[in-house]
Parts: C-alpha cells; structure tokens; sequence
C-alpha cells in the first residue's frame, strides 16, 4: 500500500463536525532544482537536513556534463519522507535571458526529473517563484543574501551553510520554510 493510500485509509478523530481534519504538513521539502541545487527537511520548522543535489557525471557532446540522478533523487527522497505525510515546495523556474538553449533543455529536464520523482513518491508539490520564497524568508537580494538568512534562522547548522557554493542548500531551506507558513 502507498503512502497516500496508507494516510487515506486511516481513520482520524473528528472535530465534532462529522469531518474527519486534514493531516497538517509538519514534514515540507524544499527543492532547489538543477544540478547545483540541493534538498531540504524541514519538521515543525525544524531544519532536519540538507543535501546537495544527487547528481551523476555524464558525456554529452564530447563533453563531461553533471545532470540530476532519477535514482540518487528516488532514493534520497524516500529516505527523507519514509511513510511520513510529507509536501514538496521546488521552486517554479523557467529560462533567463542570456541563457543557452542546451542549458535550459537540461535544467528543464533536471526539474521533469524532480516532478516525476515526487509523482511516484505521491508527494504533494506546490511551486513557488524566486520572488515569493525570497520575500517571504526575508533574505537579502542575492544568493549571498540566502545564506546570510539561513544562518540566522539556524545558527546552531550555520556550518552547512559557510562556503559561497553552499547557496543551493540555503534556498531549499527557506524554499521549504514556505510550506511552514
């Protein structure tokens, strides 16, 4: 039985109205997307934990190119949710001027990867836009700005968050807090 078949199935108490109350997410994932995006738990508010993106190296065009792993992904997911109710916020991306159109192909095919993945997992996701999640956490402008925010909200994990390519892990945090508000 699935997780969302499981959570379904269960009887939960009634608030006296003859409805059964919708299971509250405590557990939200905050999705960064792309290659040097990263992954991050949040459970009441908590930050659990964060993880770079699982990627895998590959030759395209004679080239060696990093793109988002299925089963790296599949596998750390689970690991994060186990047969918890759980909802995703991935940030909503689309192309940028300036940007080639092999790179948007491929980012493009890093986000179908993270939906098909949540899909199977029957994991809820909403998708949010860099400006909402930013304003709602916060932060300064900048992927600087992210991280600077991130440490104060959870000093205490200030660590993963120290180096400047750390920037993926902080936006997934403050991504996921969008789903505790």
């Amino acid at each position: 039985m699935s997780n969302l078949q499981s959570t379904q199935a269960m009887q939960l108490p009634t608030l006296g109205t003859g409805h059964a109350p919708v299971p509250s997410f405590s557990r939200v994932i905050g999705i960064d997307p792309g290659a040097s995006g990263a992954i991050a738990l949040l459970v009441g508010g908590v930050l659990i934990s964060v993880h770079d993106m699982p990627t895998v190296t590959v030759e395209r065009n004679k080239a060696q190119k990093r793109q988002v792993c299925p089963a790296g992904l599949s596998l750390l997911i689970e690991g994060l949710t186990g047969p918890y109710v759980t909802k995703a916020i991935c940030e909503k991306v689309g192309a940028m001027p300036g940007q080639g159109v092999s790179s948007m192909f491929s980012f493009g095919r890093s986000v179908g990867i993270i939906e098909g993945v949540l899909a199977a997992k029957q994991i809820p996701v909403t998708f949010t836009t860099p400006q909402a999640w930013q304003k709602l956490s916060g932060a300064a402008k900048g992927k600087d700005g992210s991280r600077q925010r991130v440490m104060e909200l959870f000093p205490s994990q200030a660590h993963l968050f120290a180096r400047v390519k750390d920037d993926g892990r902080a936006d997934a945090v403050l991504i996921a807090l969008m789903g505790q508000a």
